[in-house]
């Protein structure tokens, strides 16, 4: 018998189908080989009943993290992306082959994203490109086994920390030995690119949509369980300093995309770029 629910780690699967759906806005035209029936079925169940906007703010994040990568490398001040819960992204393959790419997740998903990748790539549907995949339990005591592994592959190279589509599941404690961590692998003049919601979102019918959707069709999720992040967590960041931020509205207006629905009806993400100091 299939299972009813949908497993969090597929949710990685919706985020890549949501980014296919409009690539001249994503810019990314490798998502459409995640995309399955059985997703596209929660891709569509969730578009009604949470909202229908939801597909335009994916692809705005990844077109606002691409475009920020692809600037740095471009200015050489950064030669590898280390993307925490990477999920199925595409970044490798729509930036420079000269970029590093460490893809952090859990182990049964950066396992299925290697295998397929390999396979596409002997199918020479993907390029060659310099892929260095660690699996992670971080319910664990993960941070000094990862340190060695992501120093043995950078070492002295300057990085760029990529974590979206992450905070909301981690609580405030897991959130700042994160960033404690990041400062661990950083050096002066790295980056970090972060995605979140702030507190207003929990005001929000599109937030109300959410939550009754998770609980129906993925687990029990209390509101207090999901994290929210103000500007001033950003600003007060020991050693780095934000130097940009945008959110749905701003990059919409930034890339032409037309705002189809109320505020209220709409998951606005934030997207925020620190660089160390």
């Amino acid at each position: 018998m299939a299972k009813e629910n949908i497993e969090i780690h597929e949710t990685a699967f919706m985020t890549s189908t949501f980014r296919s759906m409009d690539e001249s806005l994503s810019q990314d035209n490798f998502a459409r080989l995640w995309q399955n029936p059985k997703t596209g079925k929660w891709v569509d169940k969730y578009l009604d009943q949470v909202s229908s906007e939801e597909s335009y703010t994916h692809c705005l994040r990844n077109r606002y993290f691409l475009k920020v990568i692809r600037n740095l490398v471009q200015r050489q001040e950064i030669q590898v992306l280390i993307n925490f819960g990477s999920g199925f992204s595409m970044y490798p393959f729509l930036l420079n082959e000269s970029l590093i790419h460490i893809e952090i997740d859990k182990p049964e998903i950066v396992d299925f994203k290697k295998d397929k990748i390999q396979n596409w790539q002997k199918e020479n549907i993907l390029p060659k490109r310099n892929i260095h995949f660690i699996g992670v339990d971080f319910s664990k005591n993960y941070e000094e086994e990862l340190l060695s592994k992501i120093n043995a592959i950078k070492v002295n190279m300057s990085s760029f920390i990529l974590v979206e589509g992450v905070l909301f599941f981690l609580n405030r404690k897991e959130t700042d030995n994160l960033f404690t961590f990041f400062n661990a692998i950083q050096q002066n003049g790295d980056y970090i690119g972060s995605a979140s919601f702030q507190e207003t979102i929990k005001e929000t019918q599109a937030f109300k949509n959410l939550l009754s959707f998770m609980n129906q069709n993925v687990s029990k999720t209390s509101e207090s369980a999901c994290q929210t992040v103000e500007d001033n967590y950003y600003r007060c960041q020991k050693n780095y300093k934000l130097i940009d931020h945008q959110d749905y509205f701003s990059l919409s207006k930034k890339y032409g995309n037309k705002v189809r629905q109320a505020k209220e009806l709409i998951l606005n993400e934030n997207f925020y770029l620190l660089k160390k100091i």
